[in-house]
């Protein structure tokens, strides 16, 4: 086996296969939409704001409610959509995604923008698992199915990437509605392309959704992300840990549930499988590593570099450009020098990303930095073969469960990487502050400049980007040695189930 691009055709098979490449193109679209919308509005949050006069809680769950709800609704929507149908969930979630973004057009309050997120957030959760299980059914053929889940990878790395472009790109022509509205014609030509081209499909085994796990799953998930989310903003009360806490004994009930049942909600039991192990495993340290790049890297631009929002956003496109690069190309690669080389060697240049911030020389110059995005787009290769470990290493039937994992880890690694990392940068900043710096100082960059602080304040929060840095690569290289040990050396993205 060398070849892991689609195979050539001819008459009806030409027709076939133009019809599943194109399916995987809305697919991937429609992911990028949902990916750009994690962080567009952190560029359209201030405006938003100032028009609205929320106060610091409601912007808190303005920001928050989105991964929230996403977060929580994964594992059950998954689920319903093994027995609804996958194809069917997708164009529904489409259809909400378009309607919660018109919302913002009557949007008179901070409650009005907490209620459209929150159903940004439902139809994300119906959107995403669904992209993964279909990939699962438009490509058989598991050649053709790494190759299209790392063009799926790609995508979700230049979503992110792209978002603040994005974001700032409209906020300098319009107002911040633009950045709901946005979403608005690309969910309607996702909406009409996935009736063209997407088949349906459903489990022929599927799980059970029982009242009782939804509320275990829901509830764990929920509360696991609000407590590490606020543990991350330096918010260690009595109700953080007690909704770690609470989350932490929800999951387990709905594990131990899932165990005891023939045909559970999710099939926890594909844990037991090394390979799916270690793309998971895979999966969450890339995400954590990126977006724990992505939020440090651009407050970083903002407030020391002094770049604009958009500009920022354009800096950080080496990641992407990176990210384009890597993934689509890990399949063929791995064909010829095995997938654990390929997964572990990924992880590495990951982490020799990260790790580039720490060393290079201070004042930190962009240069170095775009060397450090570029490596570390490039380094999310591991990225869509563990996707292709994932979903091949499940059974068909079982297709929405390993789409509902994964996705977690995601998002999951999302919220580690902007809470533990984030937070982390946020101590060796206040750490580099001379002493009697004032609280405006103390709480944030933007509080010291034009302050007698601001030198000291811009070379502190550089030190906590290459702290991140340091951190974050040897967190990847830990993940490495654990997937190299942890994967069969003979393992084939093309050999799976």
């Amino acid at each position: 086996m060398t070849a892991t691009t689609p195979r050539a055709a001819t008459g009806p098979a030409a027709a076939q296969d133009l019809r599943r490449w194109g399916g995987l193109a809305v697919l991937a679209a429609s992911l990028l939409v949902v990916v750009m919308d994690m962080t567009v509005l952190n560029v359209a949050l201030p405006d938003l704001t100032a028009d609205l006069h929320a106060g610091a809680l409601a912007q808190l769950w303005i920001v928050d409610v989105y991964s929230l709800v996403l977060a929580g609704l994964l594992v059950p929507v998954a689920a319903l959509a093994d027995r609804w149908g996958r194809r069917r969930m997708l164009l529904t979630g489409f259809a909400i995604f378009a309607l919660a973004s018109l919302g913002a057009l009557i949007a008179r309050s901070p409650g009005d923008v907490i209620a459209v997120r929150a159903l940004l957030g439902i139809g994300g959760a119906m959107i995403m698992p669904a992209t993964l299980s279909l990939i699962r059914a438009l490509f058989p053929d598991a050649r053709e199915r790494a190759f299209a889940l790392g063009l799926w990878a790609a995508t979700a790395a230049v979503g992110g990437a792209i978002g603040p472009i994005v974001g700032g790109a409209l906020l300098s022509a319009f107002s911040w509605h633009a950045a709901f509205l946005v979403n608005v014609p690309l969910m309607v030509v996702a909406l009409v392309a996935g009736l063209l081209l997407l088949p349906e499909s459903r489990s022929d085994k599927p799980g059970r959704v029982d009242a009782l796990g939804v509320l275990l799953s829901v509830g764990g998930m929920v509360a696991a992300v609000y407590g590490i989310k606020h543990l991350g903003k330096g918010d260690l009360d009595l109700g953080t840990v007690l909704s770690l806490l609470v989350g932490f004994a929800l999951l387990t009930a709905f594990v131990r549930r899932c165990l005891r049942q023939d045909e559970p909600m999710l099939a926890v039991r594909l844990f037991a499988n090394p390979v799916f192990r270690s793309g998971v495993a895979t999966a969450l340290a890339s995400s954590t590593a990126m977006m724990a790049l992505l939020f440090v890297g651009s407050q970083w631009l903002q407030l020391v570099q002094g770049w604009s929002p958009l500009v920022a956003g354009v800096a950080l496109l080496p990641m992407a450009l990176g990210g384009l690069i890597g993934p689509p190309l890990a399949p063929a690669v791995a064909a010829r020098f095995g997938a654990r080389n390929v997964i572990v060697a990924g992880l590495v240049v990951l982490a020799a990303g990260l790790l580039t911030l720490w060393v290079l020389p201070r004042p930190l110059a962009y240069v170095g930095v775009a060397v450090a995005l570029l490596l570390v787009g490039f380094g999310t290769a591991a990225l869509g073969l563990a996707s292709a470990l994932i979903m091949g290493s499940a059974p068909v039937h079982q297709a929405g469960s390993a789409a509902a994992v994964e996705e977690m880890s995601y998002e999951v690694g999302g919220v580690l990487g902007i809470a533990v990392l984030g937070s982390l940068a946020g101590v060796v900043y206040r750490h580099g502050l001379p002493a009697g710096a004032d609280e405006a100082a103390v709480e944030s960059v933007s509080g010291a400049l034009g302050t007698p602080f601001e030198p000291a304040a811009l070379a502190s929060y550089t030190d906590a980007f290459g702290v991140v840095g340091l951190v974050g690569g040897v967190l990847t290289l830990v993940v490495a040695v654990l997937v190299w040990f942890g994967l069969p050396k003979d393992v084939d993205v093309s050999g799976s189930h």
